[in-house]
């Protein structure tokens, strides 16, 4: 934008129709952000222009009653100036809104580990394998849907178009208490690592859990946030040997409750 341009133009432009209509509108909101101190060298590095341009812009906002300058390097939004930045954010807003509701929200795109090479348009089925969600060659699979993203075997791929229903059992949760440092002795180290080598994932709460693991030899796949990583790990097929401190027990299994996941608390791993 020059000096030579029309001020009235200010009143009705179509923010995203052009970068000068952007960057006009970028521009008073910077002023609106930082008035009545206003440097229009600060506005130019955040907006990515000269300072001669914004210096362009300031002059035509004033001329068109959107700014009014108070003195060197002081300026302030006009009412016209507030109602006109209101009113192309709200036009935004309902633009980004309707995009993400009517575009981006009619397609549901999912990724899935490809277990063969595939390429957009192909048809697959989809299958829970350890935890996670894959593409195989159609035929057999009781879910189906359709590449949009291609990819080689083992790299994630996106897909859509669904059909049918994934089939898997959820998992289980065998959670064992750790006692406490000043409560009673944990479980034989033997016993522990049985059961580890049994369960498809595990997980330890608490600092008590964490040293009989490693004391153990086990080496834990959950650390940190084991509450809500047990719990989506059983949603998603895996049983999981949960090693959790007395004190952190009740947090677990109040979680597991109420995401619906099947558990077993065992004093013993014995029994």
């Amino acid at each position: 934008m020059g000096p030579s341009e029309d001020p009235d133009e200010l009143t009705g432009p179509r923010v995203l129709d052009n970068r000068r209509d952007a960057t006009r509108y970028r521009v008073l909101v910077e002023i609106a952000a930082r008035q009545p101190a206003v440097s229009q060298e600060e506005i130019a590095d955040v907006i990515g222009v000269t300072s001669q341009a914004v210096s362009d812009y300031v002059r035509d906002l004033v001329d068109g009653g959107f700014v009014e300058k108070r003195g060197r390097g002081r300026y302030e939004v006009t009412k016209e100036g507030v109602d006109w930045i209101i009113t192309r954010t709200d036009a935004l807003s309902e633009f980004v809104s309707r995009v993400s509701d009517d575009v981006l929200g009619s397609v549901d795109v999912d990724a899935a580990v490809a277990t063969d090479a595939f390429e957009e348009g192909d048809d697959v089925g989809l299958e829970m394998r350890d935890g996670v969600l894959h593409a195989v060659p159609e035929g057999g699979s009781a879910a189906t849907a359709v590449v949009v993203t291609g990819g080689e075997t083992g790299e994630a791929i996106g897909v859509t178009d669904f059909e049918g229903v994934v089939e898997y059992d959820p998992g289980v949760v065998t959670v064992v208490p750790i006692p406490a440092v000043t409560e009673g002795d944990p479980p034989h180290s033997d016993v522990i690592r049985d059961r580890a080598t049994e369960a498809d994932l595990v997980a330890v709460g608490g600092t008590e859990a964490y040293a009989l693991a490693t004391r153990t030899g086990v080496r834990p796949d959950a650390r940190f946030g084991s509450a809500t990583g047990v719990s989506q790990a059983a949603l998603r097929g895996l049983d999981v040997l949960l090693l959790v401190s007395t004190d952190e027990l009740s947090r677990h299994t109040t979680r597991l409750r109420e995401d619906g996941v099947r558990y077993e608390v065992r004093d013993s791993l014995d029994r």
